[in-house]
């Protein structure tokens, strides 16, 4: 992952594309890439949207390859060593989510689901 980061930075630096004032900008653009994405499934039952990204499967690649860019991108220009962040961040999802309280059940407390980081 470092090194596709580490990629990402230098293909921006080259075309001075490194401003850390464009942070904003690219939290933007993913808002529209996910809008994107949404387009190709939304009001339709979990059935028609596999068919869908099935269908769509190119534009479903590239809007993947267009968020893992930015994510690297934010994680450069913050300084972020990104293979370290997942890693701490599955870590922690290992704690708060185990497989005997959670299999088959999701996280939102407010709809019964289960957050051991939000326990009491």
């Amino acid at each position: 992952m470092n090194q596709t980061q580490e990629t990402i930075k230098r293909f921006n630096d080259a075309r001075d594309w490194s401003d850390p004032g464009c942070i904003k900008d690219l939290l933007l653009n993913m808002n529209e890439e996910i809008g994107e994405f949404w387009n190709i499934i939304k009001w339709v039952d979990v059935s028609t949207q596999q068919k869908l990204i099935q269908k769509e499967h190119p534009e479903v690649e590239n809007f993947i390859g267009d968020m893992l860019y930015l994510i690297l991108k934010i994680s450069y220009l913050c300084n972020v060593d990104s293979q370290k962040a997942i890693d701490e961040v599955m870590a922690e999802y290992e704690g708060r989510f185990p497989v005997d309280k959670t299999k088959g059940n999701h996280a939102n407390l407010l709809a019964g689901g289960i957050d051991l980081k939000l326990k009491e």
